[in-house]
Protein backbone atom coordinates (compact mmCIF):
# COMPACT_ATOMS: atom_id res chain seq x y z
CA UNK A 1 0.00 0.00 0.00
CA UNK A 2 1.37 3.20 -1.05
CA UNK A 3 2.29 6.47 0.69
CA UNK A 4 -0.85 8.34 -0.63
CA UNK A 5 -3.50 5.59 0.38
CA UNK A 6 -2.41 5.72 4.03
CA UNK A 7 -2.65 8.97 4.49
CA UNK A 8 -6.26 9.16 2.66
CA UNK A 9 -7.15 6.14 5.46
CA UNK A 10 -6.04 8.48 8.03
CA UNK A 11 -7.37 11.74 6.92
CA UNK A 12 -11.05 10.02 6.24
CA UNK A 13 -10.70 7.97 9.48
CA UNK A 14 -10.80 10.76 11.98
CA UNK A 15 -14.13 11.85 12.51
CA UNK A 16 -14.71 15.41 14.23
CA UNK A 17 -18.25 15.42 16.15
CA UNK A 18 -18.75 19.19 17.25
CA UNK A 19 -21.52 18.10 19.66
CA UNK A 20 -19.55 16.02 21.36
CA UNK A 21 -15.58 16.77 21.30
CA UNK A 22 -14.71 19.16 23.96
CA UNK A 23 -12.61 22.53 23.20
CA UNK A 24 -8.99 21.28 24.02
CA UNK A 25 -5.73 21.37 22.25
CA UNK A 26 -4.73 18.82 20.35
CA UNK A 27 -1.35 17.39 20.74
CA UNK A 28 0.49 16.58 17.75
CA UNK A 29 -0.43 12.86 16.81
CA UNK A 30 2.02 11.88 14.30
CA UNK A 31 4.04 9.68 17.12
CA UNK A 32 0.48 8.13 18.43
CA UNK A 33 -0.40 7.60 14.89
CA UNK A 34 3.10 5.42 13.85
CA UNK A 35 2.84 3.97 17.39
CA UNK A 36 -0.51 2.29 16.60
CA UNK A 37 0.06 1.56 13.01
CA UNK A 38 2.97 -0.31 13.93
CA UNK A 39 1.36 -2.30 16.42
CA UNK A 40 -1.36 -3.24 14.31
CA UNK A 41 1.15 -3.91 11.07
CA UNK A 42 3.27 -6.21 13.76
CA UNK A 43 0.24 -8.45 15.05
CA UNK A 44 -2.36 -8.43 12.01
CA UNK A 45 -5.20 -5.85 13.62
CA UNK A 46 -7.15 -4.95 10.74
CA UNK A 47 -8.98 -2.07 12.05
CA UNK A 48 -9.81 -0.22 15.40
CA UNK A 49 -11.18 2.97 16.67
CA UNK A 50 -11.09 4.64 20.29
CA UNK A 51 -12.12 7.61 21.92
CA UNK A 52 -10.55 9.43 25.01
CA UNK A 53 -13.20 10.91 27.60
CA UNK A 54 -11.94 13.55 29.65
CA UNK A 55 -13.64 15.16 32.16
CA UNK A 56 -17.28 13.84 30.77
CA UNK A 57 -16.87 14.91 27.22
CA UNK A 58 -15.44 13.26 24.27
CA UNK A 59 -12.13 15.25 23.49
CA UNK A 60 -11.01 12.53 20.85
CA UNK A 61 -11.64 9.94 18.69
CA UNK A 62 -9.92 7.90 15.44
CA UNK A 63 -10.28 5.27 13.49
CA UNK A 64 -7.54 3.19 11.90
CA UNK A 65 -7.34 0.42 9.32
CA UNK A 66 -10.01 -1.13 7.96
CA UNK A 67 -13.59 -2.13 8.73
CA UNK A 68 -13.76 -4.40 5.28
CA UNK A 69 -9.76 -5.27 4.13
CA UNK A 70 -10.92 -6.65 0.97
CA UNK A 71 -12.99 -3.15 -0.36
CA UNK A 72 -10.56 -0.44 1.41
CA UNK A 73 -13.36 0.50 3.72
CA UNK A 74 -12.19 2.60 6.38
CA UNK A 75 -12.81 1.89 10.12
CA UNK A 76 -13.85 5.15 11.56
CA UNK A 77 -15.54 6.01 15.30
CA UNK A 78 -18.59 5.73 13.47
CA UNK A 79 -17.99 1.96 12.15
CA UNK A 80 -21.05 -0.46 14.16
CA UNK A 81 -19.44 -3.55 15.57
CA UNK A 82 -20.54 -6.16 18.55
CA UNK A 83 -18.66 -5.29 21.80
CA UNK A 84 -18.92 -8.76 23.32
CA UNK A 85 -19.30 -8.17 27.17
CA UNK A 86 -19.27 -4.56 27.28
CA UNK A 87 -22.86 -5.51 26.70
CA UNK A 88 -22.76 -6.30 30.24
CA UNK A 89 -22.99 -2.64 31.55
CA UNK A 90 -26.00 -1.79 29.35
CA UNK A 91 -28.14 -5.38 31.10
CA UNK A 92 -26.47 -4.04 35.07
CA UNK A 93 -28.50 -0.40 34.08
CA UNK A 94 -31.50 -2.28 32.87
CA UNK A 95 -31.36 -4.31 36.32
CA UNK A 96 -30.89 -0.97 38.40
CA UNK A 97 -33.91 0.30 36.98
CA UNK A 98 -35.68 -2.94 37.69
CA UNK A 99 -34.81 -2.29 41.24
CA UNK A 100 -35.55 1.27 41.54
CA UNK A 101 -39.19 0.27 40.19
CA UNK A 102 -39.15 -2.28 42.66
CA UNK A 103 -39.96 -4.94 40.42
CA UNK A 104 -36.45 -6.86 41.28
CA UNK A 105 -34.67 -7.29 44.45
CA UNK A 106 -30.48 -7.61 44.65
CA UNK A 107 -30.27 -10.62 46.96
CA UNK A 108 -33.54 -13.03 47.33
CA UNK A 109 -33.38 -16.22 45.78
CA UNK A 110 -33.88 -15.96 41.80
CA UNK A 111 -36.47 -18.88 41.58
CA UNK A 112 -38.77 -16.02 43.09
CA UNK A 113 -38.30 -14.89 39.62
CA UNK A 114 -38.37 -17.70 37.23
CA UNK A 115 -40.71 -20.33 35.47
CA UNK A 116 -38.26 -23.23 36.43
CA UNK A 117 -35.83 -23.94 39.23
CA UNK A 118 -32.33 -23.03 39.45
CA UNK A 119 -30.29 -24.76 42.45
CA UNK A 120 -26.68 -26.34 42.78
CA UNK A 121 -27.41 -29.80 43.10
CA UNK A 122 -23.91 -29.85 45.11
CA UNK A 123 -25.71 -27.18 47.58
CA UNK A 124 -29.64 -27.59 47.23
CA UNK A 125 -30.67 -25.40 49.96
CA UNK A 126 -28.04 -22.34 48.98
CA UNK A 127 -29.97 -19.42 47.52
CA UNK A 128 -28.63 -17.55 44.46
CA UNK A 129 -29.16 -14.07 44.04
CA UNK A 130 -29.35 -11.50 41.24
CA UNK A 131 -26.03 -9.51 42.98
CA UNK A 132 -24.40 -12.88 42.58
CA UNK A 133 -25.10 -13.04 38.89
CA UNK A 134 -24.00 -10.04 38.59
CA UNK A 135 -20.40 -10.09 40.71
CA UNK A 136 -20.16 -13.68 39.20
CA UNK A 137 -20.85 -15.59 42.65
CA UNK A 138 -23.33 -16.98 41.72
CA UNK A 139 -21.91 -20.48 41.37
CA UNK A 140 -23.10 -21.44 37.93
CA UNK A 141 -20.07 -22.28 34.92
CA UNK A 142 -20.83 -21.84 31.39
CA UNK A 143 -19.97 -25.61 30.43
CA UNK A 144 -17.68 -25.31 27.38
CA UNK A 145 -19.56 -27.92 25.24
CA UNK A 146 -22.59 -26.41 25.79
CA UNK A 147 -22.25 -22.92 25.61
CA UNK A 148 -19.93 -22.80 22.33
CA UNK A 149 -23.53 -23.93 20.53
CA UNK A 150 -24.95 -20.50 21.34
CA UNK A 151 -23.07 -18.88 18.60
CA UNK A 152 -24.64 -18.95 14.94
CA UNK A 153 -22.58 -17.43 12.74
CA UNK A 154 -24.39 -15.37 9.85
CA UNK A 155 -27.92 -15.10 11.92
CA UNK A 156 -29.02 -14.26 15.37
CA UNK A 157 -30.19 -17.72 17.25
CA UNK A 158 -32.64 -19.29 15.68
CA UNK A 159 -33.41 -20.36 19.31
CA UNK A 160 -34.68 -18.23 22.23
CA UNK A 161 -33.04 -17.52 25.14
CA UNK A 162 -36.07 -18.49 27.19
CA UNK A 163 -35.99 -22.05 25.62
CA UNK A 164 -32.07 -22.30 26.17
CA UNK A 165 -32.05 -21.11 29.56
CA UNK A 166 -35.01 -23.90 30.59
CA UNK A 167 -33.31 -26.69 28.95
CA UNK A 168 -29.66 -25.57 30.57
CA UNK A 169 -31.42 -25.25 34.48
CA UNK A 170 -34.31 -27.42 35.01
CA UNK A 171 -33.31 -30.83 35.50
CA UNK A 172 -35.08 -32.43 32.67
CA UNK A 173 -33.62 -29.88 30.29
CA UNK A 174 -31.60 -31.40 27.01
CA UNK A 175 -28.46 -29.15 28.25
CA UNK A 176 -28.63 -29.62 32.32
CA UNK A 177 -25.89 -31.38 34.27
CA UNK A 178 -24.35 -31.09 37.72
CA UNK A 179 -21.79 -29.80 35.51
CA UNK A 180 -23.17 -26.75 34.83
CA UNK A 181 -22.44 -26.05 38.42
CA UNK A 182 -19.28 -25.02 40.67
CA UNK A 183 -18.78 -27.75 43.25
CA UNK A 184 -18.57 -24.56 45.47
CA UNK A 185 -21.57 -22.87 47.27
CA UNK A 186 -22.73 -19.60 46.02
CA UNK A 187 -21.30 -16.77 46.86
CA UNK A 188 -17.80 -17.98 47.44
CA UNK A 189 -16.08 -18.25 44.66
CA UNK A 190 -15.87 -15.44 42.04
CA UNK A 191 -15.74 -17.59 38.25
CA UNK A 192 -17.04 -15.21 35.49
CA UNK A 193 -20.28 -16.91 34.00
CA UNK A 194 -21.64 -15.57 30.67
CA UNK A 195 -24.63 -17.87 31.22
CA UNK A 196 -25.55 -16.56 34.50
CA UNK A 197 -25.45 -12.76 32.82
CA UNK A 198 -27.92 -14.45 30.30
CA UNK A 199 -30.22 -15.41 33.25
CA UNK A 200 -29.75 -12.06 34.77
CA UNK A 201 -31.20 -10.95 31.80
CA UNK A 202 -33.39 -13.21 30.97
CA UNK A 203 -34.84 -12.31 34.91
CA UNK A 204 -35.12 -8.96 33.75
CA UNK A 205 -36.75 -9.52 30.94
CA UNK A 206 -39.82 -11.11 33.14
CA UNK A 207 -39.77 -8.11 35.26
CA UNK A 208 -40.26 -5.78 32.42
CA UNK A 209 -42.62 -8.29 30.12
CA UNK A 210 -40.70 -7.53 26.99
CA UNK A 211 -37.13 -8.39 25.64
CA UNK A 212 -34.06 -6.69 26.95
CA UNK A 213 -33.36 -5.54 23.21
CA UNK A 214 -36.63 -3.89 23.04
CA UNK A 215 -36.14 -2.49 26.71
CA UNK A 216 -32.76 -0.95 25.93
CA UNK A 217 -34.23 0.71 22.66
CA UNK A 218 -37.01 2.43 24.64
CA UNK A 219 -35.12 3.24 27.90
CA UNK A 220 -31.22 3.47 26.93
CA UNK A 221 -30.60 3.63 22.92
CA UNK A 222 -32.95 5.81 22.19
CA UNK A 223 -32.72 8.74 25.31
CA UNK A 224 -28.92 8.79 24.42
CA UNK A 225 -29.88 9.23 20.99
CA UNK A 226 -27.70 6.00 20.22
CA UNK A 227 -29.98 5.72 16.62
CA UNK A 228 -27.51 3.14 15.17
CA UNK A 229 -26.96 0.65 17.77
CA UNK A 230 -28.99 -2.66 18.59
CA UNK A 231 -28.33 -6.47 20.25
CA UNK A 232 -29.86 -8.54 16.85
CA UNK A 233 -27.89 -8.13 13.46
CA UNK A 234 -31.44 -7.85 12.51
CA UNK A 235 -31.73 -4.39 14.48
CA UNK A 236 -28.84 -2.61 12.50
CA UNK A 237 -27.72 -1.67 9.14
CA UNK A 238 -25.15 -3.84 8.51
CA UNK A 239 -23.71 -1.83 5.78
CA UNK A 240 -22.27 0.43 8.65
CA UNK A 241 -20.96 -2.95 10.78
CA UNK A 242 -17.32 -3.62 10.23
CA UNK A 243 -16.29 -7.29 9.06
CA UNK A 244 -14.68 -9.48 11.46
CA UNK A 245 -11.03 -11.00 11.51
CA UNK A 246 -8.91 -13.53 13.52
CA UNK A 247 -4.87 -13.23 13.49
CA UNK A 248 -3.29 -16.25 13.55
CA UNK A 249 0.54 -17.07 12.18
CA UNK A 250 0.81 -14.35 10.16
CA UNK A 251 -2.80 -14.95 8.70
CA UNK A 252 -5.54 -13.12 9.07
CA UNK A 253 -8.57 -14.61 8.66
CA UNK A 254 -12.16 -13.38 7.57
CA UNK A 255 -15.28 -14.87 9.89
CA UNK A 256 -19.20 -14.29 9.49
CA UNK A 257 -20.71 -12.27 11.57
CA UNK A 258 -22.55 -13.91 14.52
CA UNK A 259 -25.46 -14.04 16.81
CA UNK A 260 -26.05 -15.59 20.15
CA UNK A 261 -28.66 -17.41 21.86
CA UNK A 262 -27.19 -15.53 25.43
CA UNK A 263 -27.73 -12.24 23.75
CA UNK A 264 -27.87 -10.54 27.11
CA UNK A 265 -24.44 -11.30 28.19
CA UNK A 266 -22.46 -9.75 24.69
CA UNK A 267 -25.07 -9.20 22.33
CA UNK A 268 -24.64 -5.19 22.04
CA UNK A 269 -23.43 -3.49 18.44
CA UNK A 270 -22.50 0.06 18.33
CA UNK A 271 -20.25 2.21 17.84
CA UNK A 272 -16.90 4.17 19.38
CA UNK A 273 -18.74 7.66 19.44
CA UNK A 274 -22.75 6.16 20.27
CA UNK A 275 -21.21 3.80 23.24
CA UNK A 276 -19.18 6.90 24.47
CA UNK A 277 -22.87 8.18 25.19
CA UNK A 278 -23.57 5.68 27.22
CA UNK A 279 -19.79 5.49 28.89
CA UNK A 280 -20.06 9.31 29.69
CA UNK A 281 -23.65 8.86 31.81
CA UNK A 282 -21.92 5.97 34.17
CA UNK A 283 -19.37 8.20 34.60
CA UNK A 284 -21.61 10.78 35.28
CA UNK A 285 -24.24 9.23 38.22
CA UNK A 286 -26.72 7.86 34.76
CA UNK A 287 -26.54 11.88 33.26
CA UNK A 288 -25.53 12.18 29.88
CA UNK A 289 -26.22 15.78 28.41
CA UNK A 290 -29.62 15.89 30.97
CA UNK A 291 -30.42 12.27 29.51
CA UNK A 292 -30.71 10.37 32.96
CA UNK A 293 -30.89 6.41 32.20
CA UNK A 294 -30.61 5.52 35.57
CA UNK A 295 -30.72 7.68 38.50
CA UNK A 296 -27.89 8.64 40.90
CA UNK A 297 -28.42 6.09 43.62
CA UNK A 298 -28.72 2.97 41.98
CA UNK A 299 -25.78 4.31 39.48
CA UNK A 300 -23.87 4.53 42.69
CA UNK A 301 -24.84 0.58 43.77
CA UNK A 302 -23.88 -0.90 40.04
CA UNK A 303 -20.73 1.08 40.69
CA UNK A 304 -19.67 0.38 44.58
CA UNK A 305 -17.04 -1.99 44.78
CA UNK A 306 -19.07 -4.89 46.38
CA UNK A 307 -16.26 -6.91 47.94
CA UNK A 308 -14.63 -6.22 50.97
CA UNK A 309 -11.37 -6.99 52.92
CA UNK A 310 -14.31 -9.01 55.19
CA UNK A 311 -16.60 -10.21 52.59
CA UNK A 312 -15.30 -11.41 49.09
CA UNK A 313 -14.80 -14.49 47.12
CA UNK A 314 -12.41 -16.97 48.58
CA UNK A 315 -10.15 -16.89 45.23
CA UNK A 316 -10.84 -13.05 44.57
CA UNK A 317 -9.15 -10.72 47.48
CA UNK A 318 -10.78 -7.85 47.17
CA UNK A 319 -7.19 -6.58 47.09
CA UNK A 320 -6.11 -7.65 44.19
CA UNK A 321 -9.44 -6.57 42.58
CA UNK A 322 -13.03 -5.67 42.84
CA UNK A 323 -16.60 -5.52 40.93
CA UNK A 324 -19.24 -3.77 40.85
CA UNK A 325 -22.80 -5.09 39.36
CA UNK A 326 -22.19 -5.91 35.89
CA UNK A 327 -18.71 -3.53 36.40
CA UNK A 328 -15.46 -4.57 37.51
CA UNK A 329 -12.18 -3.68 37.71
CA UNK A 330 -8.96 -4.24 35.42
CA UNK A 331 -5.02 -3.40 35.45
CA UNK A 332 -4.77 -4.41 38.68
CA UNK A 333 -7.69 -2.30 40.19
CA UNK A 334 -6.33 1.10 38.99
CA UNK A 335 -8.84 1.05 35.95
CA UNK A 336 -12.64 0.47 36.02
CA UNK A 337 -15.40 -0.52 33.78
CA UNK A 338 -15.81 -3.31 30.81
CA UNK A 339 -14.41 -5.09 28.00
CA UNK A 340 -15.24 -7.73 25.50
CA UNK A 341 -13.64 -10.50 23.44
CA UNK A 342 -15.43 -12.54 21.15
CA UNK A 343 -14.47 -14.10 17.97
CA UNK A 344 -13.12 -11.55 16.01
CA UNK A 345 -13.41 -8.75 18.41
CA UNK A 346 -11.48 -6.87 21.41
CA UNK A 347 -12.98 -4.29 22.99
CA UNK A 348 -11.96 -1.97 26.33
CA UNK A 349 -14.60 0.66 28.05
CA UNK A 350 -12.40 1.95 31.18
CA UNK A 351 -11.86 4.81 33.11
CA UNK A 352 -9.61 5.87 36.20
CA UNK A 353 -11.59 5.27 39.37
CA UNK A 354 -12.24 9.48 40.07
CA UNK A 355 -13.98 9.17 36.75
CA UNK A 356 -11.66 11.88 35.30
CA UNK A 357 -10.30 9.54 31.85
CA UNK A 358 -11.84 6.99 30.39
CA UNK A 359 -10.76 5.40 26.91
CA UNK A 360 -12.93 3.10 24.81
CA UNK A 361 -11.18 0.44 22.15
CA UNK A 362 -12.91 -1.48 19.47
CA UNK A 363 -10.34 -3.88 17.40
CA UNK A 364 -12.20 -6.07 14.87
CA UNK A 365 -9.60 -8.34 14.71
CA UNK A 366 -9.03 -11.49 17.29
CA UNK A 367 -5.32 -12.10 18.02
CA UNK A 368 -3.84 -15.09 19.47
CA UNK A 369 0.08 -16.26 21.22
CA UNK A 370 2.43 -13.69 21.29
CA UNK A 371 0.59 -11.34 19.28
CA UNK A 372 -2.06 -11.16 22.09
CA UNK A 373 0.22 -8.22 23.08
CA UNK A 374 -0.35 -5.77 20.57
CA UNK A 375 -3.84 -4.67 21.67
CA UNK A 376 -2.30 -4.08 25.66
CA UNK A 377 0.57 -1.87 23.68
CA UNK A 378 -2.24 -0.01 22.11
CA UNK A 379 -4.26 0.71 24.84
CA UNK A 380 -1.51 1.68 27.19
CA UNK A 381 -0.26 3.88 24.30
CA UNK A 382 -3.54 5.68 24.28
CA UNK A 383 -4.07 5.52 27.42
CA UNK A 384 -1.03 7.45 28.24
CA UNK A 385 -2.69 9.84 25.38
CA UNK A 386 -5.85 9.88 27.45
CA UNK A 387 -3.67 11.63 30.79
CA UNK A 388 -1.54 13.94 28.27
CA UNK A 389 -5.16 15.07 27.07
CA UNK A 390 -6.11 15.49 30.65
CA UNK A 391 -3.58 17.77 31.54
CA UNK A 392 -3.92 19.58 28.03
CA UNK A 393 -7.95 20.48 29.71
CA UNK A 394 -6.30 21.31 32.69
CA UNK A 395 -4.58 23.86 31.27
CA UNK A 396 -7.01 25.36 29.11
CA UNK A 397 -9.36 25.21 31.81
CA UNK A 398 -7.56 27.45 33.95
CA UNK A 399 -5.66 29.63 30.84
CA UNK A 400 -9.69 31.04 30.34
CA UNK A 401 -10.07 31.00 34.25
CA UNK A 402 -7.22 33.42 34.51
Amino acid sequence: MNLIRVLIIILTSLTLHPQLLAAVAQPDSAALDQAINAHMQASGIVGMAAAIVVQKKVVWAKGYGFSDRDREVPFTPDTLMNVGSIAKPFLGVALMRAVREGKLSLDVDINRYLPFRVINPHHPKAKITLRQLATHTSSISDRTAVYARTYHYGRDSPESLAHFLKHYFATDGKNYSSDNFLTEKPGTQRVYSNIGAALAGYIVERAFNEPLNVYTRKHIFAPLDMSNSGWLMSEIDLAQHTKLYVSHNGHIIPIPLYGGTTYPDGGVRTSVLELSKFFIALLNDGEFNGVRILDAANAAEMQRFQFSADHHPENFPASEGNSGLFWRTKYNGALVGHGGNDPGIQTEMLSDRAREVGLILFMNTSLSGPEQQASHDIFETLWKQALALKQDTKQTFHAKSD
